[in-house]
């Protein structure tokens, strides 16, 4: 899985709204320095977060972003999708869309498989828990095994 630097990007400004204590709206400019990010990028981005409903802008001399709803209720995937749309495609189609024959017939369950391994970890963390460092235990579990760190 290849992570684009829009959806990177993305995930990080949310992080910096999760962490906003007032709950006011945001500059783009202040969530681009809090994460050292383009600016004119971001505000890109941020209308993709926008129109997935992960954000909402507020016009005005005091205005810029805020989370759309609680940071414990919005997932990376939720951001992910937004900015990227579907979190697994092969060749650009949804997995179940496929079909494959003879000796890779077993290859669709694999994208499946991935798509599912992929959930498992962005569906499960918040922005609240990636904020605050307080990842879920399965997500910790597969940070300690022996190979997460390794580079094959």
């Amino acid at each position: 899985m290849r992570v684009s630097a829009k959806a990177d990007y993305a995930v990080r400004a949310c992080a910096e709204l999760a962490t906003n204590p007032t709950g006011e709206p945001v500059a783009v400019e202040t969530l681009a320095a809090g994460q050292g990010l383009p600016t004119s990028f971001l505000e890109r981005i941020l209308g993709d977060l926008r129109r997935g409903g992960v954000v909402v802008s507020v016009r005005g001399r005091s205005g810029g972003y805020k989370l759309a709803r609680p940071a414990s209720e919005i997932t990376l995937a939720d951001v992910m999708r937004a900015t990227e749309g579907p979190l697994v495609t092969v060749r650009d189609e949804r997995p179940p869309s496929l079909s494959y024959e003879g000796s890779a017939t077993a290859l669709l369950d694999v994208w499946v498989a991935l798509r599912v391994s992929v959930r498992d970890v962005l569906d499960e963390v918040t922005l609240e828990a990636l904020a605050s460092g307080d990842l879920p235990a399965p997500v910790q579990a597969m940070l300690q095994r022996a190979d997460a760190w390794e580079n094959p």
